[in-house]
């Protein structure tokens, strides 16, 4: 018998090599970052070092605003990128309120509020996807972006307030943080509802 040929093995290794480098390009690597900054950040409030956590926490927020404008001009977003970028969002926002909650530097309404949204749209992602039988792409509204950035700026504004005792307004912004997270979590509640009301879900066709 003849030997088999090696290129079928090269152009295998060409492929996987191909297929990794485009999973693992500056965009995501950029999303790892902020995945990976995220405990450093967390240790450092604990230890109640808010300066340093601030600057820990800017650095992330800097990643979360490279990671998109980086995958528009190189035209390299991935399905990866696409699952990555929202879940290291959720995961440094929210681990951020639950610990300046404990640490009594952000109210707990506020806490249950994002919470509660996150849930909501979550759920409710699913709950279309399973009746629709369809998987719905997730683009976020104006209004969801707004909510991102307040509950960033509301961190932020909490980590320089415990460290250098800013900002001034510190209640207006706990108020249009909480108005902007929850006006995006209703809209998101209804888009969610037109979807289900133009097509009839498969369990009763």
């Amino acid at each position: 018998m003849a030997n088999p040929s090696p290129f079928p093995a090269t152009s295998a290794t060409s492929a996987s090599r191909i297929r990794f480098g485009q999973l693992l390009n500056l965009p995501n690597f950029l999303t790892l970052l902020r995945i990976f900054s995220i405990p450093v950040f967390l240790a450092l409030l604990t230890k109640h070092r808010y300066t340093d956590a601030l600057y820990v926490f800017g650095f992330s927020a800097l990643t979360d605003a490279l990671d998109g404008a980086v995958a528009r001009w190189c035209n390299s977003r991935t399905e990866l990128g696409a699952f990555l970028d929202p879940f290291a969002d959720k995961l440094l926002l929210v681990s951020a309120f639950v610990v300046l909650t404990i640490e009594n530097d952000i109210p707990p309404w506020l806490l249950g509020v994002v919470i509660i949204r996150d849930v909501v749209i979550v759920a409710g992602y699913l709950m279309v996807s399973f009746f629709t039988s369809q998987r719905i792409p997730v683009r976020p509204s104006l209004l969801g972006k707004m909510s991102t950035f307040m509950q960033l700026f509301c961190v932020i504004g909490a980590l320089a307030r415990a460290s250098i005792k800013w900002p001034e307004y510190w209640s207006a912004l706990l108020y249009l943080t909480l108005a902007a997270t929850a006006l995006s979590g209703m809209q998101y509640a209804w888009r969610g509802l037109v979807l289900l009301n133009r097509q009839e879900p498969a369990m009763f066709e």
